[in-house]
């Protein structure tokens, strides 16, 4: 028998890395709310991995209950992650997800997913077994920039479609000054967030992929107007001047 994985967020994320790693043979053991993880823990100290998929609001409180012994045996998936996140926790794998999932449907790629960590492998061979492609990555360096992008996609389209609505395709085609302006501010950030400094051409260029992937994608999910209060929040602290940002803020007032 393979050693079990333990997912913690039984969500459509969840069920698509569970599917994964049923197919190669590993038994999966969900934690819900309501379940005690320290408890889980005793009976399951050496679990194979434990993958966390909640969503980004909920991973903080997660890895500050976290038991102990699992610290060293992470997966994570979330959006708006970046290195300071997880940096307390050994051996971290971190994947980029560029495919969605939603409700009533099966998964969508977008493009292949960047994945690094030293269970980059066991990643790629569960998604491999549904068609999900999974590129692995040679450095931390690598997976910075790669975690970056998606920080530049999913705010760049998500605060620009509070103004504009539309389709990437159409953000991009028809709004294009809006969301360089955005971008530019999310790039800013980004940089303070990390103390690094970017390609911004390279940046950007990674996004377009991206939109290229599913043009037809909307920009403005749910969490959009919440998102953008997270940046300001964040520029805010540091002290960063993110104009297109602020003023975008103003308007939601």
């Amino acid at each position: 028998m393979k050693k079990p994985i333990v997912l913690i967020g039984v969500g459509e994320m969840g069920g698509v890395f569970a599917r994964g790693f049923l197919r190669l043979g590993h038994p999966v053991y969900p934690i819900t709310r309501q379940q005690n993880m320290e408890e889980i823990a005793q009976s399951l100290p050496e679990p194979e991995t434990v993958l966390i998929a909640t969503g980004e609001k909920e991973l903080p409180g997660i890895l500050q209950t976290l038991p102990s012994v699992w610290h060293d045996k992470l997966i994570l998936v979330q959006n708006e992650l970046l290195p300071a996140d997880y940096a307390p926790f050994p051996d971290t794998t971190v994947i980029s997800v560029w495919f969605e999932k939603k409700p009533g449907m099966d998964f969508k790629v977008i493009i292949p997913s960047p994945c690094f960590g030293p269970r980059s492998k066991l990643v790629k061979e569960a998604l491999d077994t549904l068609a999900i492609s999974v590129r692995v990555l040679k450095n931390e360096d690598e997976l910075l920039f790669e975690l970056v992008v998606k920080n530049l996609y999913i705010l760049t389209t998500n605060i620009a479609g509070l103004k504009t609505g539309s389709t990437v395709g159409e953000l991009w085609k028809d709004h294009q000054a809006i969301a360089r302006s955005v971008a530019n501010d999310v790039i800013d950030l980004q940089e303070a967030l990390t103390g690094k400094t970017f390609d911004r051409d390279a940046l950007v260029q990674s996004m377009l992929s991206a939109f290229e992937g599913d043009p037809e994608h909307k920009c403005m999910g749910r969490s959009a107007p919440a998102r953008l209060q997270r940046a300001v929040a964040h520029a805010s602290a540091r002290d960063i001047d993110l104009p297109t940002l602020a003023q975008l803020a103003s308007e939601m007032h």
